[in-house]
């Protein structure tokens, strides 16, 4: 065996397998995209069954193309959305409903309630998140409550509930499991004692026969199983390392000492600081929650989460019409200075840390008659610098760590003016790797550590290398200017769909 890992990397708009060696470079990979539905504003679907099809379809494809046989791979990971929730039949596989995506603000009267029944600090006490539509909880709920007959069949044990790493397992193994990392972003996850929370099963009216077992991220969730058409190859093979997008990341990138920290500029941005062995919880509007489990030692992360980044330029292309790639967005920018003091808030799906207002929405401001494309492509881009540089300064503060530089990965950290202005609002450097697939790599190195092909989890840092590092250049004056002209067009933001 020399020692091949495959990492399913099931993202938001995408899905993709991508197979690494034992040095962690990439064999072969493949991506698929797959519909997202939006029924009603602020509603957000997958159909579960694309999000299995194109999973599946891409690692048929990968290990097609890397030539490889059956013998050769050894283990897969995985790595997924996070929050984004799904209910199915426990015998047939059906869902009942479609995927409720991690974006959907649909629960928001379910979250008010909870809050104003004095659930805000037991949530925070007990799961180290903040009471949020975003999380998987609340959308159980809704599903139980507004799909005939759901509610019956999951008291009677017919229904599981699984974010999507367990949607994936079940349907490549047949088992029906977790791990600590997703299970922590459900609202109903005990992160010091890991194991699910009756009382708040209960507060949400969530059976916990619904609910997956949960195993270590770095351990055995089942082998692939006899009969997937297009993975005969793969049958036997142990799925033995899975974490959420953000904490695979997080690994990725090589955070393994607290106060290491990344940011993901994907879909939407995620800031992840590794604080170590306990679990603070956050006094500034962050969530904490569990990094990884190796064996019986876990690490916990300080989190901010962006809901709407990468999806901004996406929007600039696909609704408004402004660029035809994304790539031209970056291109655009760089033929102005600056915004012209143009301002963008894209609070399309409301606003996460450290504000937490799902009634937010988007604004443009700041706009004069002198105000043309490459402005508001750069006030797009510059956006998504400002709603991190939101978070860096709470992060420390919450985790006791000072953060030196910050590691950068998803499709948006390839603008090199989006990271040489991140690095001058944060004064901080930022570096970007060699490698940007951090996310399928943490993924795959928690497979391959439990299937031997890495021994000791500093191996990681091994396979991370640096291809560039900005350096701050701005003045401090004029980065602290910037971001009070953020802040006053965030509070043009809030509240405004509550109105």
């Amino acid at each position: 065996m020399d020692g091949y890992v495959i990492a399913l990397d099931q993202g938001t708009t995408s899905s993709r397998a991508i197979i690494f060696d034992r040095a962690g470079n990439i064999v072969s990979q493949a991506q698929y995209p797959f519909a997202q539905h939006y029924p009603q504003p602020g509603w957000v679907e997958h159909d579960p069954m694309d999000i299995v099809n194109t999973q599946f379809h891409a690692l048929g494809a990968a290990f097609e193309k890397s030539g490889l046989s059956g013998a050769d791979i050894a283990a897969i990971g995985i790595t997924n959305q996070r929050e984004t929730t799904l209910v199915w039949d426990k015998i047939t596989g059906e869902p009942v409903y479609n995927a409720i995506v991690w974006q959907c603000r649909r629960t928001t009267p379910i979250i008010r309630d909870l809050v104003d029944n004095g659930m805000r600090d037991k949530i925070l006490a007990v799961t180290g998140l903040v009471p949020d539509p975003y999380f998987s909880g609340t959308k159980i709920k809704w599903i139980l409550d507004n799909v005939d007959g759901a509610r019956a069949r999951a008291e009677r044990g017919e229904l599981l509930f699984g974010t999507v790493d367990s949607w994936l397992i079940w349907n490549l193994t047949g088992k029906h499991v977790t791990d600590p990392s997703n299970a922590s972003r459900t609202m109903l996850f005990n992160i010091d004692t890991l194991r699910w929370d009756e009382e708040l099963c209960r507060a949400l009216d969530v059976p916990m026969a619904m609910l997956p077992q949960v195993v270590p991220n770095s351990g055995l969730f089942g082998r692939v199983k006899r009969g997937i058409r297009g993975l005969e190859q793969l049958e036997g093979i142990p799925v033995c390392g899975a974490a959420g997008d953000q904490q695979a990341a997080l690994l990725g990138q090589g955070c393994i000492l607290p106060g290491q920290a990344k940011n993901t500029y994907g879909t939407g941005c995620f800031t992840l600081m590794n604080v170590g062995s306990a679990a603070p919880r956050s006094r500034n509007g962050l969530l904490t929650s569990v990094g990884w489990q190796i064996g019986s030692d876990v690490t916990y992360a300080v989190e901010g989460s962006v809901f709407n980044a990468g999806s901004s330029i996406q929007w600039l292309r696909d609704e408004v019409g402004l660029i035809s790639t994304a790539h031209e967005c970056d291109v655009l920018a760089e033929q102005v200075p600056d915004a012209g003091g143009a301002y963008m808030v894209s609070a399309f799906t409301g606003l996460g840390a450290p504000w937490w207002d799902p009634c937010a929405r988007g604004v443009l401001v700041g706009v004069t008659r002198g105000t043309g494309k490459a402005h508001i492509c750069r006030a797009v881009l510059e956006g998504i610098a400002y709603q991190v540089a939101d978070l860096l300064d709470l992060m420390e503060k919450d985790g006791g760590h000072k953060m030196d530089v910050l590691r950068v990965d998803g499709g948006a950290s390839v603008s090199d003016l989006l990271m040489q202005f991140q690095a001058d609002l944060l004064r901080r450097p930022i570096d970007r790797p060699q490698t940007v697939e951090t996310t399928a790599l943490g993924a795959a190195f928690l497979a391959g550590l439990s299937a031997g092909v890495w021994t000791q989890l500093k191996d990681v840092q091994s396979l991370r290398q640096t291809q560039r590092r900005f350096e701050p250049a701005m003045e401090e004056a004029q980065a602290e200017k910037r971001m009070a002209g953020w802040h006053r067009a965030v509070e043009r933001a809030r509240s405004w769909a509550c109105e």
